[in-house]
């Protein structure tokens, strides 16, 4: 097996397909040797991230575009480009594996292409590199409209954010409470090898050193813990659910944030978790019982309750809304080459309906908390603002917290080195009804 033609074919399926990274190479990335299937990996979540850079650099390199039925010349040069550019691989070993691929693509003509402009870039690396970064998608690694929103947003932050974005996200764990602690499970780590240290806010959270396999670490399959980024954890705990109460997790796939209510509070009357996807429910039931909770499941969609909803009202709603993803671009480097500047305003406006729809569903003297994995202001706290003037009934509760920044309403992570805590980019607010 190639590498670099099993890379090809996974960014392909990004690049013109439109699926998501994770999919391509679960589809794609069957190597038998762990040491090609890491470097697979790693080549297909590098070009991802540089993919607004290596485009800008390929333009030095090329007299004109290449023709669309030769796109797939153009992701073959974007993955020798990217090796080039931020691999510890030898030069020439790049060159040579590179151009190797052409022949596998039924390409022969491309060879003294991609050999060439392979060439030209490691004699002018320097002076292209820098000609690159006068422009804005060059210099930030992310799509012009993307970089646009992110500076007018946060101005003071934006620099800040487009490194977070260009670096590889940490690996975080959630300790499952009901069956032991942080202390017991670190302990257990560091017998097996593995160096991680507690979260400073997450009372439950772990970050490992160095990410791995979750078989490579202990009792994952007899529940002990669930990957999860540390922002995230942070729901369940501002949720605060408490005994006899009935909660609603709208949005619930894949069904974290669900478990860590269950973990949290096991003594509710009812916790339901609520998607719109078969698939994803299925995911969701797989987390709860390998973690040995139980909720009650069903299909539906949340902007709609008329289809699914018992009439019974909800003491907490935790509303994890569809958004841009923009928080999680470091886990999730495809969102540069997926979203869209159009798809925004249609998130906005499902945002919109799915928490006007919940509303209802809320008890008096309740509480919804809102929250995305977002950065853009128009999908939260703008969008929270506008709701809270327009209902009659709703009122915010400030989040007394030092993570975050304090918003117009509520407090908003960002990807960055803001505060210390090295988090993915998260929003949340309390929204109660009066």
């Amino acid at each position: 097996m190639n590498p670099r033609l099993t890379a090809h074919h996974v960014l392909s399926q990004v690049i013109v397909s439109g699926h998501s990274l994770d999919f391509a190479l679960q589809k794609h990335n069957t190597a038998k040797d762990p040491k090609h299937r890491a470097l697979i990996s790693a080549i297909c979540f590098g070009v991802c991230r540089w993919l607004p850079k290596l485009e800008a650099i390929l333009a030095q390199l090329v007299n004109k575009p290449l023709r669309k039925k030769d796109q797939d010349i153009e992701i073959l040069l974007y993955i020798g480009l990217y090796q080039l550019f931020d691999m510890r691989i030898a030069e020439h070993a790049i060159v040579s594996e590179t151009v190797t691929v052409c022949k596998k693509l039924r390409k022969m003509w491309s060879k003294n292409l991609v050999n060439g402009v392979l060439r030209q870039f490691l004699r002018e690396k320097d002076a292209i590199v820098e000609k690159v970064a006068n422009s804005l998608s060059g210099k930030s690694a992310h799509p012009e409209w993307l970089a646009k929103h992110i500076q007018q947003a946060w101005p003071e932050q934006a620099d800040a954010i487009f490194a977070a974005n260009n670096t590889q996200a940490p690996m975080s764990l959630r300790v499952n409470s009901s069956v032991c602690n942080v202390e017991q499970y670190l302990e257990q780590l560091h017998d097996n090898g593995k160096q991680a240290q507690a979260t400073s806010l997450s009372t439950v959270g772990i970050t490992l050193d160095k990410a791995c396999d979750v078989k490579d670490l202990p009792n994952f399959y007899e529940g002990y813990f669930s990957v999860q980024d540390e922002a995230p954890q942070l729901a369940a705990i501002l949720l605060d659910a408490q005994t006899g109460e009935r909660v609603l997790d709208a949005c619930a796939a894949p069904g974290g944030k669900t478990c860590h209510i269950v973990e949290q509070q096991a003594d509710l009357t009812e916790c339901v978790a609520l998607d719109i996807s078969v698939s994803r429910l299925t995911k969701i039931q797989e987390n709860l019982t390998r973690l040995k909770l139980n909720a009650n499941i069903i299909e539906g969609d949340a902007a709609t309750p008329d289809s699914w909803w018992d009439g019974k009202q909800f003491d907490r709603i935790l509303l994890d809304a569809p958004c841009s993803a923009t928080g999680v671009i470091r886990r999730h480097p495809d969102i540069k080459i997926l979203r869209r500047e159009q798809d925004i305003s249609a998130l906005v406006a499902t945002q919109q309906q799915i928490l006007q729809s919940l509303w209802p569903l809320l008890k008096p003297g309740g509480m919804l908390l809102y929250c995305t994995c977002s950065i853009l202001p128009i999908e939260n706290t703008e969008l929270i603002e506008k709701f809270i003037q327009q209902t009659d009934d709703a009122v915010e509760k400030k989040i007394d917290a030092e993570w975050g920044l304090a918003q117009p309403v509520g407090r908003q992570i960002l990807p960055s080195a803001i505060d210390t805590s090295n988090m993915d980019g998260f929003y949340y607010a309390h929204i109660y009804k009066e």
